[in-house]
Parts: C-alpha cells; structure tokens; sequence
C-alpha cells in the first residue's frame, strides 16, 4: 500500500551557507589532471619581438599573459601604485542618428574594474619598462569553488628559498614586502616585484601550493507533518500473517497498534521515487499528537 503526502510551500526551506576545504599540492603533482596548476612568466613586450612560450604545456605567449594580467588587475594602476582617480562620463542615448554620445572626459584612466579584494584603499604596482617580467600562478575553479579564503594561500618555495603568502586583504607578501597580488575569486596570484627571477619562481621543482576553497552551497529541509490521524497502518511485510491469503496478525488491527517510522521517501508529482531517508532507528507515531520528521539534503 503506497502513501504520500503533499508538501506545502510553507513545508520547503532553502537555506544557503558555505563550505571550505583545505588543499596542498606540491610541484610534482600540479600536472595531474585533477590539480593543473598551472605557472606562466609574463613579459612586457611585443609579438614581433618575442614569441616565447610559457605555462606548464608552453601553449601561452609570455607577452599576451602579461598584457592580460595588466589589462585585467592593473589597467588604473599604471600611472599611481594607490590607482587613478575614476572619471566621471554621461552616455546620452540616441542623441545622434549614429548613436550614443559619450559626454564628459575622454581620458580612459581609472575606467577599469580590477578586481579590488578590499574594501581599505589597495596599493598595486606593476612593472611597466620593456622586457620587464611578472609570474602568475593559476589555480582552476574546481578546486577553489567560488573563491580562495582569503588569509589562507602559501606558495612555499624551496627551491628559491622563499614563501609567498597573502593577507586577507589581496597582497602577497614575502616576509614584510608586498611582492603582488592575490585575486581570490578567479585563483590567480601575481608577483610583481622585480626582486625575483620570475623564470625560476615558474620552473622551480621543490614548491608547495597550500590554500583553502569556498564554496556556498544549498541545503533543502522538508519538513514532512504526520498529524495524529495517519499513517496508523505499517507497510512492515512482518504483520502477515503465514497464511498464503495476506491476512495479517490480529493485534494490528486493534486500536493501540503504534506503527514505527523507519523510511521517509521523497517522491515528484509523477510519485516517482526520487530521495529515500534512513531513521537511525525506528521512530513510533504518537496515536494523540502531530509527528513531524524533517529531511535536509544539501546541493
């Protein structure tokens, strides 16, 4: 004998929070498939001036990684460490038959979101002479979710006796010294300081990566009421009796039979089975009052 029940609204909660796990990974394993870590040298240069390769298959240019980085971090921060003042502009739609008209001015510094990991005013700086060189370390979204938590990315390098860390608020640092950036929500870090040979930070072999992943995540609860009227008949084959008919013991049938809850299943409206709950150990229906179990399911 089947039996359902329906869920009202009022019945279904949604309740997001977040998840964090811890990850370190040293250099031999960033390759694998489930890591790939990947390590690019940035150059400020030009294609026709150098084509040479970078990352961990050498299928990057090292001009384009760095004017990327620039483009995407460091666009207002070229002419100020503290980023340029924002300009102020009013597109009026449709003012020309052509078009709309940008009034205001036409200066395009300070017009860039770079991706600001603190709400405290961010100093950023990054080399701008030709030839100069930049390192960035990637890290891909399926292993920091949604972000990395900041105050919690070391880059322990061994090989070139130091250890990057970042702050909690988007620097990387090296001691005392802001050496770069960190960019949490896309797993990228960045050193900037010339100090460093950004081609032996690249390639060096004796490295651990350490971070920890954010997730958020969705738990569902149900909320499944059983008043005090229902469900008073158990589905337990154990009531049958021996005979070959399907008649069942006789105790069953008298008015202070307490059926046990051991299973609750969720069905879809087409009462296809789509979840099942297990009771760590069966669970009597009171015969006087409302039963109410709840399931959470997290997604």
């Amino acid at each position: 004998m089947a039996a359902y029940k329906q869920f009202l609204s009022s019945d279904v909660i949604v309740t997001p929070f977040e998840v964090n796990k811890g990850f370190s990974f040293p250099a031999s394993e960033f390759t694998d498939s489930d890591v790939d870590i990947d390590r690019f040298e940035g150059m400020n240069n030009t294609l026709i001036n150098n084509i040479a390769l970078t990352g961990n298959n050498n299928d990057q240019y090292k001009v384009l990684i760095y004017s990327s980085i620039k483009g995407l971090y460091y666009s207002n921060f070229t002419t100020s460490s503290f980023g340029s003042e924002p300009v102020s502009a009013s597109i009026l739609p449709g003012e020309t038959p052509e078009g709309n008209v940008l009034r205001g001015p036409s200066n395009p510094v300070g017009r860039y979101e770079n991706y600001l990991q603190s709400s405290l005013t961010q100093s950023r700086f990054i080399p701008t002479g030709s030839g100069d060189r930049i390192a960035a370390f990637s890290i891909p979204s399926r292993l920091f979710g949604d972000y990395i938590q900041p105050d919690s990315f070391i880059w322990e390098d061994n090989t070139n006796n130091v250890t990057f860390t970042d702050d909690g608020e988007g620097n990387l640092i090296s001691g005392s010294t802001i050496v770069g950036n960190i960019i949490y929500p896309h797993g990228m870090a960045i050193i900037t300081n010339q100090d460093f040979t950004m081609a032996s930070l690249v390639s060096a072999t004796n490295v651990t990566c350490s971070f920890s992943s954010s997730l958020k995540i969705f738990e569902t609860q149900y909320k499944a009421t059983i008043n005090e009227f229902e469900y008073n008949f158990s589905q337990n084959p154990s009531i049958i009796s021996g005979s070959t008919d399907g008649t069942i013991y006789d105790f069953t049938t008298g008015s202070f039979f307490q059926p046990y809850t051991t299973t609750v299943g969720l069905y879809n409206e087409a009462q296809e089975l789509l979840a099942v709950g297990k009771l760590a150990q069966p669970y009597p229906l009171s015969r006087t009052t409302d039963t109410t179990f709840y399931i959470n399911i997290d997604r």
